[in-house]
């Protein structure tokens, strides 16, 4: 028997293990009973006991069942030697033990997506012959004429034929995707995501894991998103918007459901608009408490030519605006209450002028293998001015060390099991709310000065863990160390702000090159990003609100245009301007 111990945290299988899947799969089955057991009715948790009860090559034999698609399963496909024995004797264990149906009901669609045409064309043969169906028929004509006369389920021995293998099917596949909810926090992973991906090539961060601090506090929690995940399957199935729409369960306490539930609602409201069901559409982007669908109601509105209540909202919602708010839903926001104020008869508000970008032209010989950026930064570089290839790595490493603890604070529904790179509420609009006091001891740091040390310590103690911030090949501590002596504290406080208002946007659309002067007698000049564009290139909006952001708070930023020299002459300059 398979002993249960919490010692150690659990550690993902050696691949040189044959059954290092089962390995996987009993580190799944003990995180979920040792952290999760008060969610699953006495008879589930009876149940996944008993599987540490059955011999290895049963527990490798229906792990190898559970990670496959459906409940359904030839026997005589079954092939897996690493177990150590004959698949008949590891399934005879299973069925004694109630995990195997060894004579399930099989509905038509069941036989069919079993069994090959031959099988199934020697099965049918004197039913299609009574049709006057040639034997050649094929598997979705041959399915068509057989749907009426063959609608019920019915054992394997009582369908037509008798040239079909066994089939089993796995008791309690509904358990084994309540077990994998409650260990990945999604039902968008699948069991090969953990079980047959090798996770020992990643450090992780070793984060508490305190009752408190579980996304799923009640099992009534695990059935909420279970149902979510339903009516999300149906809506992506085509089943019609209104008729999901009772489904949707109903709103919870729960601040991490109620974002799923909010995107549930986002997706529901854009397939009604599709199929023309306008205030069904807007009763769901109502009730969603999410940027996206603010924009989304609005122009639905204006669609609907209810003018008025959209101005309304428009003014209301700009009023509340706060300094953090998505610059996407800024500018769209903008042009809605510009069109509206007509449609109104009110004065159209004036729009700031964005600030112009610094811009500059660099010709270069074209290099034979090189990227452009790469190009730029050889050209570029001398001994007192260094330049680096960065992009979004440098800003971002910086950030990662610096709120290297805010970032991993185990808040509820941030950390579901012990192989996250980064919390799973990462991009949600209350990431920072919820850890409001971490983050505001970094930015302490920052106008204290010591987040330097701060920062290189976390560099000495966290080499190589993973970080959804910090792309480690590509820093370096000195790299570290000269940014730090060239960009002053208070535009690193600036980006990183920012960066905090909209991680899924702005964690990108960083310029790609930092040109360092590390002699330079005034602080803020002491470093300049260049964004470059090759031939052929134009900025992206994202990089645009990047370079407009730096122009207003003083950031040094430029883009630098090549353009290839056939002569191979350089305009050696390399100066913005």
């Amino acid at each position: 028997m398979k002993q249960l111990t919490q010692a150690s945290p659990p550690r993902a299988a050696d691949l040189e293990n044959p059954l290092y899947y089962l390995e996987n799969m009993e580190t799944v089955l003990g995180w979920v009973l040792t952290h999760h057991r008060d969610l699953l009715t006495a008879e589930e948790s009876i149940q996944l006991d008993r599987f540490f009860h059955l011999s290895p090559a049963a527990r490798a034999l229906l792990t190898r069942m559970v990670m496959r698609t459906g409940d359904l399963f030839r026997v005589d496909k079954l092939s897996y030697p690493e177990i150590g024995v004959p698949e008949a004797e590891a399934i005879s264990e299973l069925v004694q033990g109630h995990w195997l149906d060894n004579s399930p009901l099989l509905s038509l669609d069941d036989l069919f997506r079993l069994f090959t045409l031959g099988d199934l064309r020697n099965g049918f043969a004197r039913v299609l012959a009574d049709l006057g169906q040639p034997k050649t028929v094929s598997k979705g004509r041959m399915r068509d004429l057989l749907a009426e006369a063959f609608s019920e389920p019915r054992l394997l021995t009582d369908w037509p034929g008798d040239g079909y293998g066994p089939v089993a099917r796995v008791w309690g596949m509904d358990l084994f995707e309540r077990i994998r909810l409650m260990f990945f926090g999604n039902l968008r992973q699948s069991w090969p995501d953990f079980v047959l991906v090798e996770l020992g090539h990643q450090r992780y961060e070793e984060v508490a894991f305190e009752p408190e601090s579980r996304a799923f506090q009640r099992r009534e929690d695990v059935d909420n998103y279970l149902a979510m995940h339903q009516c999300r399957e149906r809506l992506d199935q085509g089943m019609p918007a209104n008729e999901v729409w009772p489904m949707v369960p109903d709103a919870t306490d729960n601040p991490w459901l109620a974002g799923r539930r909010d995107r549930l609602l986002l997706e529901l409201g854009r397939q009604a608009e599709r199929q023309g069901e306008r205030e069904l559409a807007l009763a769901a982007y109502t009730a969603v408490n999410h940027r996206e669908a603010r924009l989304k109601q609005l122009r639905l509105l204006e669609r609907m030519k209810r003018f008025e209540e959209a101005w309304r909202l428009a003014l209301s919602w700009q009023q509340k605006r706060d300094s953090a708010a998505n610059e996407a839903e800024v500018q769209g926001m903008e042009r809605i209450i510009k069109r509206l104020a007509v449609k109104v008869g009110a004065p159209v508000p004036e729009i700031p002028e964005r600030p112009s970008l610094e811009e500059w032209t660099l010709s270069l010989p074209k290099p034979d293998s090189l990227s452009v950026e790469i190009a730029v930064r050889d050209h570029l570089t001398t001994e007192q001015a260094p330049v680096a290839y960065v992009e979004n790595t440098l800003i971002n490493g910086l950030f990662g060390l610096l709120c290297w603890q805010a970032i991993f604070d185990p808040v509820p529904g941030a950390f579901f099991h012990p192989f996250h790179v980064g919390p799973v509420d990462l991009t949600r609009e209350d990431f920072v709310a919820r850890r409001q006091a971490l983050f505001d001891q970094c930015f302490g740091a920052l106008d204290r000065g010591d987040y330097r040390e701060r920062i290189l310590q976390t560099w000495d103690t966290k080499e190589g863990i993973a970080n959804p911030f910090v792309i480690w090949p590509a820093l370096t501590r000195e790299l570290l160390e000269v940014a730090m002596d060239c960009i002053p504290a208070d535009h690193l406080t600036a980006i990183f702000k920012r960066l905090l208002g909209n991680i899924r946007e702005h964690r990108s659309g960083f310029p790609d090159l930092i040109r360092f002067y590390p002699q330079a007698e005034a602080v803020d000049n002491r470093y300049e990003m260049v964004e470059v564009k090759g031939p052929g290139d134009r900025l992206q909006d994202h990089q645009v609100r990047w370079l407009e952001f730096f122009a207003e708070q003083g950031i040094p930023a430029s883009v630098c245009y090549v353009r290839w020299q056939e002569d191979g002459a350089v305009d050696a300059s390399g100066e913005s301007g």
